[in-house]
């Protein structure tokens, strides 16, 4: 396959510049380099790093990881127990273990490597500070002192993202997460090797979760931010009640997840946004890996193609054709989350019971996690439906 060919550029300007070497940022910069993009991936820290997420990898998770990832499996999720904030407790097995149990640190820094052997060139410990655009460039300075130049610039800098806000992203539900990383002796491993728990919490839209992993449990609770009081309290309260709370937590640490708006931008120009920089979040179960994935592709696709175009009319095109992508592939599963998220928002009780006591509806879920459903798809059974319509119009439920 011969080599694509791309206009000429000015000395020192790079194809591509992506921000952030997370999942969607690690991607978007191999993809990129791989259709034949001269590009730089910059991360702040210094990698391999700490990010605050549960490591679940679904199947829509792993479906998008780069052909033979090395990738460090602590353990796999056979069994799910759901709770409604401690009480009325019931397990299901999964027909299909699927869901990985990894550490983040280790997964973006395997997706890092990968970039790199793609031909991508990778600064660690660089931070973006300003950014603007003139004609068809892009120009960033760092904590450096470095002036950068580049064609397309792609913003995957998390959900505190500086690109984020020079694009202009608008969120539709912002909710804080606490997380500890609990070491845990040999006996309490053994309790949870194979097996997550999801608890539906006390507070609106919240829910805790407990992913084994070995020796470590990651453990921890989300809810709509507001009340970090009320949450720090719920997350104490769960993680006696699970006795994680024993040993110091190797990490004790907490983050702002975000939904986009429907209408939020993607691009501004030649400054595109993926991942959890473009809030491209599950409103219900704020599972973000298999998005910032799936994005990051789209976005170095996108950017080889923006700088592949003769003209700043055809690079328009490129760039709303990537919008157009994100809109047709994760759109309909984001809207379909953010139904889901309304009823348990409403009526967790009512999401719980479906969950342990009717067979079809674990059984849909089981088939999203596996990879072979998407939320879209569990939300257009006609059970669900029936659920949707019964959890906007009851009142909301103590759980």
């Amino acid at each position: 396959m011969p080599a694509p060919s791309f206009p000429s550029r000015a000395p020192g300007t790079w194809d591509v510049i992506v921000v952030g070497a997370g999942p969607a940022g690690a991607t978007a910069a191999r993809v990129a380099a791989e259709n034949g993009c001269e590009a730089l991936l910059l991360e702040r820290a210094a990698i391999p790093r700490y990010k605050t997420c549960g490591g679940g990898l679904i199947g829509a998770s792993l479906a998008a990881l780069p052909p033979g990832l090395p990738l460090n499996v602590l353990d796999t999720a056979r069994l799910f127990t759901f709770t409604l904030n401690g009480r009325r407790k019931r397990t299901r097995t999964s027909s299909d273990p699927t869901c990985a149990l990894v550490f983040r640190s280790e997964l973006d820094a395997a997706l890092t490597e990968a970039a790199a052997a793609a031909g991508a060139t990778v600064r660690d410990t660089t931070a973006l500070t300003t950014l603007c655009q003139e004609g068809d460039t892009v120009t960033l300075r760092t904590n450096r002192g470095d002036t950068l130049r580049t064609r397309v610039l792609i913003g995957a800098d998390g959900s505190a993202s500086r690109v984020a806000r020079y694009v202009g992203v608008r969120c539709a539900q912002v909710d804080l997460a606490l997380e500890v990383e609990a070491p845990v002796d040999a006996r309490t491993a053994d309790r949870w090797r194979g097996r997550v728990l999801l608890e539906w919490g006390p507070l609106p839209g919240s829910f805790g979760w407990v992913f084994p992993k070995g020796d470590i449990c990651t453990a921890g609770v989300v809810a709509a931010r507001g009340n970090p009081t009320a949450l720090r309290a719920y997350k104490d309260d769960f993680l006696k009640r699970h006795g994680l709370h024993t040993s110091p937590p190797l990490h004790d640490t907490g983050h702002l997840t975000r939904c986009r708006r429907p209408d939020s931008p993607l691009a501004r120009g030649r400054v595109l946004v993926a991942g959890d920089a473009a809030a491209l979040v599950d409103h219900w179960s704020r599972e973000g890996i298999s998005y910032a994935l799936r994005s990051g592709a789209l976005a170095g696709r996108a950017a080889a193609r923006i700088v592949a175009a003769s003209g700043e009319e055809a690079a328009r095109a490129a760039t709303g054709h990537y919008e157009q992508r994100i809109s047709d592939v994760l759109g309909p599963e984001m809207r379909a989350s953010a139904t889901l998220m309304s009823v348990f928002a409403r009526n967790p009780a009512l999401v719980h019971a479906a969950l342990t006591r009717l067979p079809t509806a674990w059984h849909r879920l089981d088939a999203y996690i596996a990879g072979r459903s998407s939320v879209a798809e569990i939300m257009t059974t006609p059970l669900a439906r029936t659920a949707a319509a019964l959890g906007t119009r009851l009142p909301a439920r103590p759980a």
